[in-house]
């Protein structure tokens, strides 16, 4: 089956003003309208979505791999808001314009982070991780996630070793296998998937696992902003099939009430696999808010 995964047509690094370069992936026409990708973890540049649809949708699909992943260079201790300010340049080098967002599981917060700031247009979350040291979530992580919350909450730097110390590409590909249904593992497995998927998780931890760990500190504490305040529309996508643990636990139902712009999209027969499954009606929605 065709899930959409191409190689990218266009691959480069932009230099932002404290000298570190970003790098970047593009599919789609180079005058299509600008969406930003913001992976999932441990990936990297190289693994979009879409490469069936973007062309007939005029879709310029963007995916920037964040600060020491791929091909980034590190900034260590960075935080969301160091994120939203690396993306505010790369939009001025790159004149890019009004661009729209999707953060796949997570790369979530960081596409909201971009929308907080007023750099994007609207966001799509797909599959998408929450914000799981809310007290909110203080009965219903699974056991596995609840220690990891408290570790980065009780010392961060800690927690960022032990991440570092955990991470690889083969550990994290064998965590997205056992933790996914049938139905998931059918697209990750699929021969050409698959080998876009394991490309992205090797060059991701190109520059060893400092980057993931980082990612993983920041997703797994408390945001540095309120998503009530995000002034964009923001579409909320995720499959009632999804088992992934570090999705969110009640599927995006609490964070549509959080953010008053969300629309919350719950599909029964879809898992955590639905931003390849599922990606024209993403983008087609997501080009409803910015055309």
């Amino acid at each position: 089956m065709d899930y959409g995964v191409r190689e990218p047509t266009r691959l480069g690094r932009t230099r932002i003003p404290d000298g570190r370069l970003l790098g970047w992936a593009e599919w789609g026409p180079a005058d299509g309208t600008p969406v930003l990708l913001c992976p999932g973890a441990a990936t990297s540049r190289w693994l979009g979505f879409g490469g069936d649809v973007l062309g007939p949708a005029g879709v310029r699909l963007i995916s920037v791999d964040r600060p020491g992943l791929g091909a980034s260079d590190p900034a260590p201790g960075r935080s969301l808001t160091d994120w939203a300010a690396d993306i505010r340049h790369l939009l001025r080098e790159r004149a890019l314009h009004a661009p729209s967002a999707v953060g796949f599981s997570q790369g979530a917060p960081f596409a909201l982070a971009l929308a907080v700031d007023g750099l994007v247009s609207a966001v799509a979350v797909v599959s998408g991780s929450d914000e799981l040291a809310h007290p909110r979530f203080a009965h219903s992580l699974p056991p596995q996630m609840r220690e990891m919350v408290d570790a980065v909450a009780a010392d961060a730097e800690a927690a960022e070793a032990s991440f570092a110390g955990f991470g690889s590409a083969d550990r994290l590909w064998d965590l997205v296998i056992t933790t996914s249904t049938g139905a998931d593992r059918a697209v990750y497995t699929d021969p050409v998937f698959q080998r876009a998927f394991r490309r992205a998780m090797d060059e991701a931890f190109s520059q060893g696992p400092a980057g993931y760990a980082r990612d993983t500190v920041l997703a797994m504490g408390r945001w540095p902003f309120d998503p009530a305040r995000i002034p964009v529309p923001v579409d909320l996508w995720y499959g009632q099939q999804d088992t992934s643990p570090v999705h969110s636990p009640d599927l995006g139902e609490s964070l549509a009430r959080m953010i008053p712009t969300a629309t919350r999209h719950l599909l029964p027969a879809a898992g955590g696999s639905l931003l390849w499954t599922h990606a024209e009606a993403v983008l087609r929605t997501l080009l409803a808010h910015v055309r």
